[in-house]
Order: structure tokens, then C-alpha cells, then sequence
């Protein structure tokens, strides 16, 4: 039984090459599909809005290049090792330390592969400031736009973003609050990411407060105590407004931030049944449509 339309917004180490944007968004959502139904005897129609393709960085270097980061993500990434919840006596000369020597000291203390906390931490930064870029914002509208003009087509009632999606979604909702969501879930979101995330959002917050947006009728935030950039715990309810639910307890669904832990969570099932329930859908007898379930077209909506 078809239960949510759900528009996906990934995070970040999505980018597809030699994939049109429509061709990235069908794999995507697929794979989003798969991971949703395998804690859910019913399917949820999905369809991820792609975005990766515009974050890059022609001639750019390997990702786990931490030698040769451009200064501002650099700068990035020290900000955000000042964030994480470590000894005081890690903290002392965080500004001098060579990075490798920073982050092996994280992913010992973490109990974590030092070469995959150096492939994520740099994937992670370098897609984050080309999409924050404060001297060229061409990728960051582009991309804002991208989630917009699904938003706009697809009639979904629910919002799924992970990582630096949260980031995107949260903008393109503040964009069209004509657009009316039922729920939208954040999932290991660096969205109150001080110094480094927070501040630069655009509606850019109010006394050092953010809002849920307007045409989105409920907030629920999800996150493993472990994920590196969802930081700080509980950051998202205390930085905005209207956060129904801010919960950091999911169990192991941490392995370098990867979505397909946060969508196989049974939190996250939980969450997406209690939403049903909510909107007064049946729920299944154990039957399970087609995996290739797309977004049927768009019908128009009210806005609230």
C-alpha cells in the first residue's frame, strides 16, 4: 500500500558523473526507496531531488586531499574540530595542529578508521563551502532552485534531508512558503553547526534564532549521537523554532554518515507511520507495491 510521497534531498558524496540530473534523481530515489522499505512493509513513492552535480569543482583534488584544502574550507574544518565534544587538553592548539594529526585524534578517541574520518571530514567541508561560497552563491541558488522546482511538481506531503540537504531543503522551503509540507525530518543535520553552517543560513536567523518554515506544518530532527557534523546535540531545537521532535538516540546509525542508516532506522519508520496515522492514511496488511513506485503528477495544494 502506498503510504507517503516523499520528496529526498541527499546530503553530501552523491555526485554522479556521467548521469544527467533526471538520470542521478531516478537512481537516487531508488536507492532511497530500497532503504525506506526494509523497516516498512509498505512503499513510499520518493523522489530524490538532485543537486551534487552543481557543487563541483573543476581540476579539484582527491577528496582526502587535506594538504591542499582551499583556505575556507580549511578554515571550515578547524571551526567545526572547535565544536565536536572533546577533553580540554584535545582542544589546546587545535588552531596549529596539522590537520592529519587533529583528525587522527578524533577518530582514535571515536574508535574510528582515521583514513575514512579524512575522506569524509574533506568530502563533507568542500561540498559545504561551495554551497556557503559568500563570494559566489551561483551553486547555492542553483541548487536551492533544483529542490524548489521538485517541491513545486511533485504534490509530496513529506520532506526526508539528509546532512547538507537539510541545509538545501531548509532554504528552498523558506523560498516557496507557499508550498505546503506535512512533515518534514531532518536527518544528521549540520544545520546548527555553529560558526561554520548556522549563521550563514539564508533567512539568516533572528537573535541567533532559526524557524521552522512557514508551509511546513511539523519538524522532527533525527540523529546518531555519533555523527561527526550533527553537532551540537540537540543543536537544531535550541537554534529553531518549532522543532517538534530533536532526538540524537538513534543506535548505530552512524557509519561516516551515510543516508542508508538513517532510512533503514526504526525511527525513522516510526516517524513516517505515526505521520500516516496522522493523515488519517490505512495502514498496510503486510502487501508491498512495486519498488519503482514514482510520484504519480501533481495535483494543486492549498497552502496553509
Amino acid at each position: 500500500m502506498l503510504m507517503a510521497r516523499i520528496i529526498g534531498v541527499h546530503g553530501v558524496g552523491n555526485h554522479r558523473p556521467g548521469e544527467r540530473a533526471d538520470q542521478a534523481s531516478r537512481q537516487l530515489s531508488s536507492i532511497w526507496r530500497r532503504h525506506l522499505a526494509s523497516r516498512s512493509p509498505d512503499v513510499h513513492a520518493v523522489e530524490v531531488a538532485y543537486y551534487a552535480d552543481l557543487l563541483r569543482i573543476p581540476g579539484r583534488q582527491g577528496a582526502d586531499d587535506l594538504d591542499n584544502l582551499p583556505a575556507e574550507v580549511e578554515q571550515m574544518l578547524r571551526i567545526w574540530l572547535e565544536s565536536l565534544d572533546l577533553p580540554t587538553q584535545g582542544r589546546q592548539g587545535w588552531g596549529t595542529w596539522p590537520l592529519r594529526q587533529a583528525l587522527a585524534w578524533v577518530a582514535e578517541r571515536r574508535g574510528l578508521s582515521p583514513h575514512l574520518v579524512n575522506l569524509f571530514v574533506a568530502t563533507f567541508f568542500r561540498e559545504v563551502s561551495i554551497y556557503l561560497n559568500p563570494n559566489d552563491d551561483s551553486a547555492r541558488t542553483a541548487a536551492r532552485e533544483r529542490v524548489v522546482q521538485t517541491l513545486r511538481a511533485a504534490d509530496a506531503e513529506v520532506v526526508i534531508a539528509h546532512s547538507l540537504g537539510s541545509v538545501v531543503a531548509y532554504e528552498a522551503l523558506w523560498a516557496c512558503p507557499d508550498v505546503s509540507i506535512d512533515l518534514l525530518v531532518t536527518l544528521g543535520s549540520p544545520l546548527a553547526l555553529p560558526h561554520a553552517v548556522f549563521p550563514k543560513l539564508f533567512p539568516t536567523p533572528v537573535k541567533d534564532r532559526g524557524a521552522r518554515p512557514p508551509g511546513v506544518a511539523r519538524w522532527v530532527n533525527l540523529a546518531d549521537p555519533g555523527d561527526l557534523v550533527a553537532v551540537p546535540p540537540f543543536g537544531v531545537s535550541r537554534r529553531f523554532a518549532d522543532v517538534d521532535i530533536d532526538e540524537h538516540s538513534i543506535a548505530h546509525a552512524f557509519d561516516f554518515h551515510l543516508v542508508s542508516n538513517y532510512l533503514s532506522c526504526a525511527r525513522l519508520a516510526s516517524t513516517l507511520i505515526e505521520h500516516s496515522l496522522r493523515s488519517g492514511r490505512p495502514q498496510s496488511s503486510g502487501s508491498r507495491v512495486a519498488e519503482n513506485k514514482q510520484l504519480p503528477p501533481a495535483q494543486p495544494r492549498t497552502a496553509r
